[in-house]
């Protein structure tokens, strides 16, 4: 079954392109079955590449999907055409009555501040509490999986002295859990970040289950199961090239930054780039719709209830 969006979104030619099975409003009506609806709460600053990513994960299953797409209520972005929200975003504070299958949560480049200094935090802790009654699965990435395991658990993230970036190898340390069925012992994930959280800190909490965790870079997927949430903390979403751009922005603009690690052909940045995360990066939201396929209720108004 295909991902239905309109076909008016860029990812709708991207993913077509590309042989993700896709379809409109037009084609979905005429299927007499119930789509999960999986909403996508954008934070990053470029949105249309992010749609695109998580659009062609979550698109490469057996299942209709019906992507949705908010946005913070008051924040207003800048690097996205005006246009383009306005067409295709809902604010948070629309959907507050609403029922979703699944959530995803993106990171932001705001690492460098507390949570309580991002200008639209107290809105996120709102969504994030609203997900306990409203959304059958929440899935939060990097930052957003940094704010919530802070929110339920109090976990705290960490600023590091030297930036991690690069491709980092982690262990499977749960292969009987079903988001990693299929996966390989251990797995190459994509990081991009300032700050960690420590695997300590979250081996206290007696809720949590790390599920993929590196010696050098940490816990990269962890489990709460009692919040129906996974924390991925690394971008099994980026595409190829995606580090290769942080990184040539980053010498574009004169800031001091290291070659990305085990990313680079012989650790040559003058050399393509190799994807060598894009089979378990389908593997895990796979995993993560099918276990939402099997936990929801068919009634969609049930949720949380």
């Amino acid at each position: 079954m295909p991902i239905k969006i309109p076909s008016a979104l860029p990812a709708y030619d991207v993913l077509t392109r590309e042989g993700v099975s896709v379809m409109d409003e037009d084609q979905a009506a005429l299927q007499d079955i119930r789509p999960l609806r999986i909403a996508l709460l954008n934070l990053m600053p470029k949105k249309i590449q992010t749609e695109n990513q998580f659009a062609r994960l979550i698109g490469a299953t057996p299942l209709q999907i019906e992507l949705t797409l908010l946005r913070m209520s008051d924040h207003k972005t800048r690097n996205t055409a005006a246009e383009h929200m306005e067409s295709f975003y809902r604010p948070v504070s629309e959907v507050w009555d609403e029922k979703f299958d699944g959530l995803i949560i993106t990171g932001a480049p705001i690492e460098h501040l507390e949570f309580h200094e991002v200008n639209y935090y107290a809105e996120l802790e709102r969504v994030m509490d609203w997900t306990q009654t409203n959304v059958q699965s929440t899935m939060a990435v990097c930052w957003g999986g940094m704010a919530m395991i802070n929110h339920f658990h109090g976990v705290k993230k960490h600023m590091l002295d030297a930036k991690a970036f690069g491709c980092f190898r982690h262990t499977n340390r749960a292969p009987a859990s079903p988001y990693l069925n299929g996966f390989s012992d251990d797995c190459v994930i994509p990081v991009s970040r300032w700050t960690e959280i420590r695997q300590d800190e979250v081996d206290a909490v007696a809720d949590l289950k790390t599920l993929l965790a590196s010696d050098e870079v940490g816990p990269a997927l962890v489990e709460d199961a009692a919040h129906r949430a996974l924390y991925v903390f690394n971008h099994f979403e980026y595409d190829r090239d995606s580090l290769k751009q942080e990184y040539d922005r980053d010498i574009a603009a004169g800031t001091q930054i290291n070659v990305p690690v085990n990313y680079y052909p012989d650790e040559n940045p003058s050399l393509p780039p190799v994807n060598r995360w894009r089979s378990h990066a389908h593997l895990l939201y796979g995993n993560w719709i099918q276990e939402i396929y099997q936990a929801t209720p068919y009634d969609i108004e049930k949720i949380g209830s």
